[in-house]
């Protein structure tokens, strides 16, 4: 599919409210809710919109801690590693990198403990290196540095 400028519009708007209603979000883009709502399915079905997100106050639901992990495989069998983080709900995302290391992590988790908990299964895989988070200074979309 062929993005145009007004898709581009539409999913910047989305990004900013993905509960905006297809009239509102019609009107600041000069179209119709039911023409919005057409390309809206559109993007959906090529792929383009995947999901829709919720964003919560991790502080306020107990997720204290975010750390950053890299990984540093012991084995070419990344398969049960891969299997492994996959079921980990403390793994929120995880990249495989190129440079230093063979995959990023990032977790979210309650407390110390849990962290340790967690490091402590994953030496069967690999080595780490860990930075923890001590404030976030920036939370965006990586849809604004696309759109022209």
């Amino acid at each position: 599919m062929e993005l145009d400028q007004i898709d581009f519009q539409i999913l910047r708007l989305l990004t900013e409210n993905s509960r905006i209603q297809w009239k509102d979000l019609g009107e600041q883009i000069h179209m119709s809710g039911q023409a919005v709502g057409n390309r809206i399915k559109k993007l959906e079905e090529s792929g383009v919109i995947k999901a829709y997100s919720l964003i919560i106050d991790e502080m306020k639901v107990g997720l204290s801690y975010t750390a950053f992990v890299i990984i540093h495989m012991k084995t070419t069998n990344h398969m049960a590693f891969i299997d492994f983080i996959k079921e980990r709900k403390e793994v929120v995302e995880a990249h495989r990198i190129s440079g230093a290391g063979c995959y990023h992590l990032k977790l979210k988790v309650t407390a110390q403990d849990q962290l340790n908990l967690f490091l402590d299964k994953l030496l069967a895989y690999g080595n780490y290196s860990l930075n923890v988070s001590i404030q976030e200074v920036k939370q965006g979309s990586p849809l604004s540095a696309a759109l022209p």
